[in-house]
């Protein structure tokens, strides 16, 4: 029986891309496209996510690329610019899973600094009866040991629980902790899903 349902945030609730910001600093797409992927990557991105400051990675970024030291020096005072507004369809499913009473949960990869900015801009989050959040915990996305937490704090059983979210590593390693999953696509798709396992 499903009592509990565990929503990841990024591109699932919220939207995020940091061409958001950059798409106004650089004149040329695809040098913007190589400093997202060689330089501010993704996987550097995440250090963020599982618990380094940005002052840390970013000082350590402009030493490796000092041409590129102004653009990796904004990326955290101007991250507000990477959010793109809510994915509003998910948000009003979350709000009519509330007003069944079901409890709702977030783990979400992001870094303990910008996350209060996110609370601010969106009150959603305020619905959740819980949130982990990776940079809080120091762990990240998929390692399972972050589930772990989400259990143990708030008393779950993996078992009892949906979770969703876009990245199709996290899914799998919800899978195999027991987790009913969906891999989110669209709120479209997740409406029916959720009907399917919640009746």
């Amino acid at each position: 029986m499903i009592k509990n349902i565990v929503f990841d945030l990024g591109e699932v609730l919220i939207k995020w891309n940091p061409r958001n910001l950059y798409r106004k600093v650089f004149a040329d797409e695809r040098e913007m496209e190589y400093f997202l992927t060689e330089v501010c990557s993704p996987q550097w991105n995440s250090r963020s996510d599982a618990g380094e400051l940005f002052e840390d990675v970013c000082a350590e970024l402009i030493k490796k690329y000092p041409a590129y030291e102004k653009q990796i020096a904004m990326y955290f005072p101007r991250w507000k610019e990477m959010l793109g507004g809510a994915v509003e369809g998910s948000v009003q499913i979350l709000r009519e899973l509330k007003a069944k009473k079901i409890p709702l949960f977030a783990l979400t990869n992001w870094s303990a600094q910008t996350f209060p900015i996110a609370r601010k801009l969106f009150p959603f989050l305020g619905e959740f009866d819980g949130i982990v959040v990776s940079g809080e915990e120091k762990l990240i996305k998929p390692d399972p040991r972050l589930y772990r937490v989400l259990l143990d704090r708030y008393n779950l059983k993996a078992e009892e629980s949906i979770f969703l979210d876009d990245n199709p590593a996290n899914v799998a390693v919800a899978g195999k902790l027991g987790f009913t999953t969906i891999r989110f696509t669209s709120p479209e798709e997740l409406r029916r899903q959720l009907q399917h396992f919640l009746g």
